[in-house]
């Protein structure tokens, strides 16, 4: 009895404790990607819960009814050759569950790879949020503005975030809005957000990059579009313009404060998109059948071929 009520007494304790623990943010969505990615999570979970309840039940029932006791000592069961019936329910059993599962996964990703349900009549805002060692930058081209660690967004409106790196392979992650998705240096990788409800919301590295991949947070602030086109307007006359050499040293630096600035590195080191794709990031010269995506939605001018050479030789020798 007195094991009982220890035992007891420490599960009270412990309810008592994580009752007051903050739900996990993945399962807190603020927006129809979140939404959707929580109720798969889930509805697997429900899955997975009803498969321990049988088999548990299964198991204290054997246990019950075939233990040794007494009046059955000595008695030995008759052979068995085998139960095709059986053999078949625990073979299709765990087939049927798969198949379920696979069914809303495969469903699932369609709908979080495209423009968030209920925004198909409007256009995304398109940001480029590339990362270094260890800070995230993000790109507005159209609205020609860059912020370092901290992001801001409208609510009500789709967000199409284009993401690569400039070190090691990085992964965007803004779990109350959204999965995450790989940010690599060669390649850009697109991922669909939309916040439904303004607040403050945790973005963060979810990939270990290297010794400062922890302090790669960042903050996410989603505002009305009335106050979201007052910031904007806020920075377009108070920032500085972004030069090449200030984004060179932002790249050397490892850790970097908050900053705003009038204009993106985009105008002179376009994203790894398009003619600037893979090897040719930063140089080469666009043919027909490679349009140039760095000018899609940007609102900035294409660079030439020799001035995208003359800067990646520039920061090449800023690295030396």
């Amino acid at each position: 009895m007195r094991h009982k009520g220890s035992l007891l007494f420490m599960f009270f304790c412990l309810t008592l404790l994580l009752s007051g623990c903050e739900p996990l943010m993945v399962l807190d969505p603020k927006g129809p990607v979140a939404k959707i990615q929580s109720d798969t999570i889930i509805f697997s979970m429900w899955v997975m819960a009803a498969v321990l309840l049988v088999v548990y039940v299964l198991f204290v029932y054997m246990l019950v009814k075939y233990r040794a006791t007494k009046a059955n000592e000595g008695y030995e069961p008759p052979h068995e050759e085998g139960s095709k019936l059986l053999e078949i329910t625990w073979t299709a059993i765990p087939i049927i569950i798969v198949v379920i599962l696979s069914v809303i996964t495969v469903k699932t990703l369609d709908q979080v790879e495209t423009k968030p349900a209920g925004y198909d009549d409007q256009n995304p805002i398109v940001i480029y949020a590339s990362s270094s060692n260890w800070k995230w930058h993000f790109s507005y081209p159209e609205e020609n503005i860059e912020t370092v660690n901290y992001l801001n967004i409208p609510t009500n409106r789709p967000i199409e975030f284009r993401l690569y790196s400039y070190g090691p392979i990085t992964s965007f992650w803004i779990p109350q809005l959204g999965g995450q998705k790989y940010a690599m240096s060669d390649m850009v990788t697109k991922l669909h957000f939309a916040a439904d409800h303004p607040g403050s919301f945790m973005g963060k590295n979810s990939n270990f990059s290297g010794k400062g991949f922890a302090h790669m947070e960042f903050e996410v602030l989603a505002m009305s579009p009335a106050d979201y086109s007052k910031w904007v307007d806020e920075v377009k006359q108070t920032a500085p313009a972004l030069t090449e050499p200030e984004f060179d040293s932002l790249l050397d630096m490892e850790h970097v404060g908050r900053k705003t600035y009038a204009s993106t590195h985009l105008t002179f080191r376009p994203a790894p998109e398009g003619a600037h794709g893979g090897h040719n990031h930063g140089g080469g010269t666009t043919t027909e059948s490679e349009p140039d995506s760095s000018s899609e939605h940007s609102g900035h001018s294409d660079s030439s071929s020799e001035h995208s050479e003359h800067s990646e030789m520039n920061h090449d020798q800023h690295k030396k």
